[in-house]
């Protein structure tokens, strides 16, 4: 029995701990808090062996407990039996095998919001749309609810890169397609630029879109704040192609 057959397993980490084989979910059997920890943590790391002490380290980065050996070769059993043959190999450094086709959510995120750039870059915008919005979902959700590491806060943070980038191209796919999408770009600039307070393409997309709806001044008004919010924290000016827009609502 392998990790996944037809239909392929689907594993979630962000949000809800989810583990679905052929339809079947197995993460209330897993062994507790801490082998939520060690599955995610092999799930994340499976492209190379992990040595136990670097599993020790992601468990327990804090404050060794008792007797560690011999709770990580506890969690490591618990874990084996409910995965099946074949899936957690190795003694010394562990490996979790899994199948092409399966879906890991923080995984299928990062492809999908490269996905997304690569067509707002090639100025398909209905075929940046769904991608920046799979993205958008997964990243929006915590990753480990409650749990607090080191590698947990590392992913945290990558999920949150990916978030801003995931909103800025369904920003730019909804002022590309324009007309009833319009509300839609400003809302997501506006998200963009408290997300992003320094990133001057998120005041771009957002003066763009406001200037497509009819409001140049206010456009004009996200500027004055751009130039306000880099003049007050980095001493520096907007760049050449933030003020390329301003001075295009300008001419407008």
């Amino acid at each position: 029995m392998t990790l996944v057959s037809s239909p392929r397993t689907r594993i979630q980490l962000c949000g809800p701990t989810v583990i679905e084989r052929d339809g079947e979910r197995l993460e209330g059997r897993l062994p507790g808090r801490q082998g939520r920890l060690l599955f995610a943590y092999l799930v994340l790391k499976r492209h190379r062996p992990t040595s136990r002490d670097e599993l020790i380290e992601a468990l327990w980065p804090r404050r060794l407990p008792a007797a560690t050996d011999t709770g990580l070769n506890a969690l490591i059993s618990k874990l084996r039996k409910l995965l099946g043959p074949g899936v957690l190999d190795g003694r010394s450094s562990l490996r979790l095998r899994l199948e092409n086709g399966d879906r890991v959510d923080v995984e299928v995120a990062a492809e999908a919001v490269h996905r997304a750039e690569s067509q707002v870059a090639l100025h398909e915008w209905k075929r940046a749309w769904g991608p920046s919005l799979v993205a958008l979902f997964i990243a929006e959700r915590e990753f480990l609810p409650g749990e607090d590491a080191p590698w947990v806060d590392d992913q945290r943070h990558q999920l949150a890169d990916v978030r801003v980038r995931a909103l800025e191209a369904y920003a730019a796919a909804a002022l590309g397609t324009g007309g009833t999408e319009l509300p839609a770009a400003v809302r997501a600039g506006r998200q963009l630029v408290r997300l992003a307070p320094l990133r001057e393409s998120a005041y771009q997309v957002l003066m763009r879109a406001l200037a497509d709806q009819g409001n140049v001044a206010e456009a004009l008004g996200v500027y004055a704040e751009l130039r306000e919010v880099l003049r007050d924290q980095l001493g520096v000016s907007p760049c050449a192609s933030s003020q390329a827009v301003y001075n295009g609502l300008l001419r407008a």
